[in-house]
């Protein structure tokens, strides 16, 4: 795994991302220095952007929206999400995008 997706204990990771919000459709798209990029079909106002974010991840994962919270960057293009007890189906998912 990248240096975008740590563990921080047994059933935590961590995932450093670089957000480009207002874009055409959400998706994973490739590194960013040393953090996933992701870009958001949602704006960032009013808290819109992150809570796309958090959906979109836990969509992605295939966990529910529960087990996902921002970390940091709440006003900040780069953020950091945990990711609680992801299970094995969802720690694929994210080891196999592009970067």
């Amino acid at each position: 795994m990248g240096d975008w997706l740590v563990q921080r204990t047994d059933t935590e990771w961590v995932l450093s991302l670089y957000i480009q919000p207002n874009a055409k459709k959400t998706e994973f798209c490739g590194l960013h220095g040393g953090a996933m990029k992701v870009r958001l079909a949602a704006p960032p106002v009013d808290g819109k952007a992150n809570s796309a974010l958090l959906f979109f991840i836990a969509r992605f994962c295939g966990v529910g929206r529960n087990r996902v919270e921002l970390i940091s960057g709440e006003t900040s293009r780069s953020k950091r999400v945990a990711l609680r007890e992801p299970g094995a189906e969802a720690l694929r998912r994210l080891q196999v995008l592009p970067g």
